[in-house]
């Protein structure tokens, strides 16, 4: 394959963690076609940008269309991931943002980029992590003081962290260094062929876990809420910006940064 000269494999890694050899084939396919659809002479980053967006998104859906309210929403939310991202130390930059949806539910979508391999994670990075998948709803609760139910994937992968920090990692001092669970689990069979899993310790310690579980949660939503709230300014810009351009990039996040740090200082008395 023929690449374009800003093509830099390891930018291409960096947006890629856990994909397997067959999904690194696939973005390789993807962005082929893509440069072939534009009639470009080579592959070029844009090309791979877009195969990952595919791939990790889903198909633009521009035939969706939202009415005023959702992309107001839309945008208040994505804003809140990508601002909570960028004030906690540790977390990993924001590569893109954008409210055009893509797949079979996602209204928009933020995508981080790691900038190295990570194999353990401490508690206070977990909890950060959990503070920026549930920045996009502490958003629409800063602004709009309601809720809507486009986090039902962020409450996942969020209840998902909380409940192994719990139950695998002991990372929850009223449950102790105890774990309750491992990563295969324990299942036996039900009448009628269903999975149950089974589970080796009491009812009273099920309900220090869920204590210890929404704990967590709680204490990660109350933190994204906190910096949004700090933040307003750059967070009410950010979202106008992505009304107006629908996608912002790294460097439009940057300069949003920037451009609000010096107003900021310009505020500051003499």
């Amino acid at each position: 394959m023929k690449l374009g000269p800003d093509v830099d494999p390891a930018k291409i890694a960096a947006l890629t963690p856990g994909f397997s050899g067959a999904e690194l084939a696939n973005l390789v396919n993807e962005a082929a076609l893509l440069a072939t659809r534009r009639g470009a002479p080579e592959v070029a980053l844009q090309d791979f940008n877009e195969g990952i967006e595919r791939i990790v998104a889903g198909l633009e859906k521009k035939n969706r269309l939202l009415n005023e309210k959702e992309r107001r929403t839309v945008a208040y939310h994505e804003m809140g991931h990508a601002l909570v991202a960028m004030t906690l130390p540790g977390s990993d930059p924001v590569h893109k943002i954008s409210i055009i949806p893509r797949g079979v539910g996602a209204l928009g979508y933020t995508i981080q980029r790691p900038t190295e391999d990570r194999f353990l994670m401490t508690t206070a990075e977990l909890e950060n992590k959990m503070a920026v998948l549930l920045g996009g709803r502490a958003a629409e609760h800063v602004v709009f003081d309601e809720i809507s139910t486009g986090a039902a994937d962020d409450l996942q992968k969020v209840a998902n962290i909380a409940r192994s920090m719990v139950t695998r990692f002991g990372m929850a001092e009223s449950v102790g260094q105890v774990a309750y669970e491992s990563d295969q689990g324990q299942f036996v069979p039900a009448p009628g062929g269903a999975v149950v899993r089974t589970r080796e310790f009491s009812e009273a310690t099920a309900r220090e876990i869920d204590a210890a579980v929404k704990g967590f949660v709680d204490r990660a939503f109350a933190q994204a809420i906190q910096i949004l709230r700090d933040r307003r300014a750059v967070l009410e810009r950010g979202a106008q910006l992505l009304l107006q351009k629908e996608t912002l990039t790294e460097d439009d996040l940057k300069a949003l940064q920037t451009a609000s740090a010096a107003t900021a200082a310009a505020a500051l008395p003499a």
